[in-house]
């Protein structure tokens, strides 16, 4: 049976064409798969694969080797475990060499313990070896140790490669142009994601956990086919929410308080990414309302600013001086409203970036083309994928405000793709309104 059926088979074929021809003539390109990573003594921690070998093969087994050779006839060979029956019985079926050729569409198939044997003839004459340089340094000794060996050879006739090519820009820049396959895949990650915001909407009470509530998006997750969370589940009430990467989960919900929930599925390798913030009791504070409406408005905003050839940078802008505004207007920022807004005064208290691409990693793969400020000036494109996430974070200890700021911490993070006439926000299951979540909330239970 084929482990993606969210992506066919031919999809990854494409993308393997597209990298070919971008390769120079008579090269040779080398993608390790990811390893099992060890967890504790005899344990392993679930199997993530390589992004940059799965995207070029859909294929899901540790250990794998995966060559891309530009030649008169271009070639994909894979190196892959051997069908093995014992191991199989003690750990789970593997695909073995036959079944990786008619289903994974590589040209040949070998054993991983024929690398050795086959790869000096693969590389040999070779006028260029291509790879993911510093992506894995005991990978990249390997790929030293495979051109030395041909080299090794020369009074055999063997010629090894004069160069070697750093391909992570020619891969990072295919992964950052979704396909239909893709978008389709990531809006139902984000439509199960919104699924299990909407739970844990619904299950929040005071005197719960974070970590239960944890549990229920974990369930939602799981039981709309997403087995894993796409990053480490964020459940934060209160005064943690100001802890941006806050994972602990271990405290006990408070009434009057928010609860902030940074959570998405990964679905066939594709990540969603959804923040929402919403007070654990169902009912807004004053104060909380105004935070709340400012970083909405900041973030419609920002969503409505995503066309073609728009960057990062400006809308970047455009919510910094929103934010500045909105934050002087409500007395939490003092002063005077141009200079405020020319210092950007707002990054005292919304201290991330705005958002950031977003496909089969979180923070996924693809030049910003920052500049010296450190600004983002990618022109978007058709196909791009990223994130809208402003927040507005006011820790305790700030005696800079009113006792009433204190303590609130506001994030709301939609996952929007751009196409040719605009964008599409692809959070459509989950609320974000104030009314809304309020509605949503007065019917949820306290089991």
């Amino acid at each position: 049976m084929m482990k993606h059926t969210l992506i066919p088979a031919s999809e990854f074929a494409t993308r393997r064409t597209r990298f070919f021809e971008q390769m120079p003539e008579n090269s040779i390109a080398l993608f390790n798969a990811g390893r099992e990573v060890t967890r504790s003594n005899d344990t392993e921690y679930p199997f993530c694969q390589n992004k940059n070998f799965y995207y070029l093969t859909g294929f899901n087994e540790p250990d794998a080797l995966l060559l891309l050779i530009k030649s008169d006839q271009n070639k994909v060979v894979l190196f892959s475990r051997p069908k093995d029956a014992l191991q199989e019985v003690w750990h789970g079926r593997r695909i073995g060499q036959e079944l990786a050729i008619q289903e994974y569409g590589v040209d040949e198939c070998f054993t991983l313990d024929q690398i050795d044997e086959l790869i000096v003839d693969y590389i040999n004459a070779k006028t260029s070896v291509l790879t993911c340089v510093g992506e894995n340094e005991a990978f990249d000794h390997q790929v030293l140790k495979w051109i030395t060996k041909v080299k090794s050879q020369s009074r055999n006739g063997k010629t090894a490669p004069a160069t070697i090519t750093d391909c992570t820009a020619i891969i990072h820049e295919l992964r950052l142009i979704k396909s239909d396959a893709e978008l389709d895949v990531m809006r139902k990650a984000n439509h199960l994601s919104g699924i299990a915001h909407q739970r844990a909407m619904k299950q929040s009470a005071v005197g719960k956990f974070e970590y239960q509530i944890e549990a229920e998006l974990l369930y939602e997750f799981a039981q709309h086919g997403a087995r894993y969370p796409a990053y480490g589940t964020i459940v934060a009430g209160g005064n943690n929410a100001n802890i941006l990467h806050y994972t602990d989960n271990s405290d006990s919900l408070k009434d009057n308080e928010l609860l902030l929930i940074d959570a998405g599925g990964e679905l066939a390798g594709y990540a969603a990414d959804i923040t929402r913030t919403f007070p654990v009791n169902g009912i807004f504070t004053t104060e909380q309302k105004a935070i709340y409406q400012l970083v909405l408005d900041a973030q419609n905003i920002a969503i409505e600013a995503v066309t073609p050839n728009n960057t990062l940078a400006a809308l970047n802008s455009l919510v910094c001086d929103f934010l500045t505004e909105g934050l002087y207007k409500l007395g939490i920022l003092q002063g005077e409203l141009t200079q405020l807004i020319e210092e950007k005064a707002c990054k005292k208290y919304f201290i991330h970036g705005l958002g950031h691409w977003l496909g089969l990693d979180v923070h996924d793969v693809g030049d910003y083309q920052s500049n010296e400020k450190r600004e983002q000036m990618r022109a978007f494109a058709p196909g791009m994928v990223l994130t809208i996430e402003p927040g507005i974070y006011i820790p305790l200890n700030d005696l800079s405000v009113e006792p009433k700021w204190r303590g609130i911490a506001i994030r709301i993070e939609d996952n929007i793709a751009v196409t040719s006439i605009g964008h599409e926000n692809l959070t459509t299951t989950v609320p974000k309104e104030i009314a809304e979540i309020e509605l949503l909330m007065s019917g949820s239970t306290s089991n």
